[in-house]
């Protein structure tokens, strides 16, 4: 029993809750809860989606600076939609 609340307490000191849950997951819907979950919905699709488009830009290759920022651009864009909408599905199951 002693070891239980020590992992707890452990795991709510590196921003998670005592239940397993990331504090940061909730934050979205601290601040806009009226939009959080179609905001998490359209994440999850665009972090699915924009993939697609890296394929023209690395075909034709990334010969410009234009090209290469645009490619960078979305990279940089997809990475937050993958951490805004990777929590989608699981809260639908919870």
């Amino acid at each position: 029993m002693s070891n239980e609340s020590s992992h707890d307490h452990r795991t709510a000191g590196r921003g998670e809750s005592t239940d397993g849950q990331d504090v940061s997951q909730h934050a979205l819907e601290h601040y806009v809860p009226s939009i959080a979950k179609p905001i998490r919905i359209a994440s999850f699709w665009l972090a699915i989606v924009l993939p697609f488009f890296y394929v023209p830009l690395l075909v034709t290759g990334l010969s410009s600076g234009t090209e290469t920022g645009t490619f960078l651009g979305l990279l940089v864009f997809n990475l937050g939609t993958l951490y805004v909408g990777h929590s989608y599905r699981s809260e639908d199951e919870a």
